[in-house]
């Protein structure tokens, strides 16, 4: 390869290694943190605080015995654009509830008292039977290893980021190969040169 060549393919890779390493910056930043959480989830827990509510006041609230079109008017508040796919009759944190399954989620409408719950895969909503939320519990432990595989939370954007990210991390592996071979190649060839005997080398005196 020409030398002319040599300085182009250089340069080259040193921008495009540079660029590289700016898209997969995120995503290694992420890794680094969901695996923090992973391997030491105690110590990151603590760190972001207690996510926890006291429900016992539920008890002490008057008996409205919530009907079931009543509870139906609730579910459909939310993710109105989709289909009810299940609905059962449980028990929920000690209440007799109606469970409405969608695709996004489940709405969780007690029956003595109103209150509901609107549960994602990575939050849980309390609210009031007048629709006030009353608290918002994050699951960190599904946010962080959702994250930790697909680098972010929506399911498209991060199919699309992890396959992005993974052709970045490839080529970056590749371009820093070629960034710190190339500068060494003739060193490398004249030290494997000295190594081989010489043709016409005289022999060795006994």
């Amino acid at each position: 390869m020409k030398q002319a060549t040599k300085a182009k393919v250089l340069k080259f890779f040193r921008v495009t290694h540079g660029w590289a390493g700016v898209i997969v910056f995120p995503w290694i930043f992420v890794i680094g943190l969901t695996g923090l959480y992973l391997n030491h989830k105690s110590l990151v827990l603590d760190w972001i605080g207690p996510n926890e509510y006291d429900e016992t006041q539920f008890a002490d609230w008057p008996t409205i015995d919530i009907a079931l079109p009543d509870a139906l008017i609730i579910a459909q508040q939310y993710w109105p654009e989709e289909d009810i796919n299940s609905l059962k009759e449980n028990t929920y944190h000690g209440f007799d509830s109606f469970v409405f399954k969608k695709n996004s989620g489940r709405v969780i409408v007690t029956k003595a008292t109103g209150h509901y719950f609107v549960k994602s895969s990575f939050t849980r909503r309390t609210f009031s039977p007048e629709g006030e939320q009353l608290h918002r519990k994050i699951y960190w432990k599904a946010v962080f290893k959702w994250l930790h595989v697909r680098g972010a939370l929506t399911k498209a954007i991060g199919t699309w980021l992890a396959d992005i990210t993974a052709g970045a991390m490839v080529f970056f592996s590749l371009s820093g190969l070629w960034l710190f071979f190339a500068p060494r190649i003739k060193k490398i060839k004249r030290s494997v040169a000295k190594l081989k005997p010489r043709k016409n080398a005289p022999p060795a005196s006994g």
